[in-house]
């Protein structure tokens, strides 16, 4: 791979809306496909947002007709916003490319950092991403609703969360002792340069995660770095130690030339 750079487009006031970092990602895209400027990652935070992936589907959106931005990406419907760290890798990829090598070098980036901050995640099976896996464990107070109950789940495979109350929510996922994702993974590669990335959650409001089907997942929840860790973990702070991680990570794909 070639020498990574990164590029902070904005956090916080400076917050960048979905759909100029996505104008910003083609731009470098053609840019990385030209060989005019080195493998880039952009990192930034984006105002709150929902977009669909290609495989997201009518039941998964916002009951009430919130609007979502549907993208080019893999995966299906997430939420993007304040406290939630979002990265663009844009990488000239080791040929043949293989997707699912890319997938999992993001994931152990993400898994390292989440070490670094004393936190243990790991994957689960069949599912992209950086996973919390569920316990009895009590879960630290971060002030947000408190749950008696572990309800179980219905049996009824088109069962909705939604529709169920906060016991069912996603954001409580932690309460119930379920798994719960804290970073979710979905990517686009074009001509052999990836496009899309992941985000990480470091203090969102996860609560916005309830108003869909996160990832199309209605088994699961999400979670953060703050929730898990009982303090608050900013995206200023959580910052380096990701880019540290991804660097350390991306450096050892090494790219074969372009086959003629």
């Amino acid at each position: 791979m070639s020498e990574l750079r990164f590029v902070r487009l904005g956090f916080g006031a400076d917050a960048v809306e979905y759909q100029e970092a996505w104008q910003e990602q083609r731009r470098v895209h053609a840019a990385r496909f030209a060989d005019e400027i080195p493998d880039t990652c952009l990192m930034l935070e984006h105002p709150a947002v929902y977009t669909a992936g290609r495989r997201t589907e009518d039941s998964e959106r916002p009951l009430d007709g919130t609007p979502v931005i549907d993208v080019d990406r893999g995966g299906k419907i997430t939420w993007h916003g304040p406290g939630q760290l979002v990265g663009y890798p844009i990488l000239k990829l080791p040929r043949p490319v293989d997707v699912i090598a890319h997938v999992r070098r993001l994931e152990e980036a993400l898994i390292r950092a989440c070490a670094e901050f004393g936190l243990e995640t790991t994957r689960v099976e069949g599912r992209s991403g950086v996973w919390v896996l569920g316990d009895d464990r009590q879960r630290p107070d971060t002030g947000g609703l408190t749950l008696d109950l572990a309800p179980a789940r219905p049996a009824d495979e088109e069962f909705d969360p939604r529709l169920s109350g906060p016991e069912y929510a996603p954001s409580n996922a932690g309460q119930r002792g379920e798994d719960r994702k804290l970073a979710a993974i979905g990517i686009r590669i074009a001509k052999g340069v990836s496009m899309h990335g992941f985000s990480f959650n470091c203090d969102p409001d996860n609560t916005w995660f309830d108003r869909i089907v996160p990832c199309g997942i209605r088994d699961a929840g999400v979670t953060s770095l703050s929730n898990e860790l009982g303090r608050r973990v900013t995206v200023e702070e959580a910052l380096p130690v990701v880019e540290k991680h991804l660097l350390e990570v991306l450096e050892s794909a090494e790219p074969l030339p372009r086959a003629v």
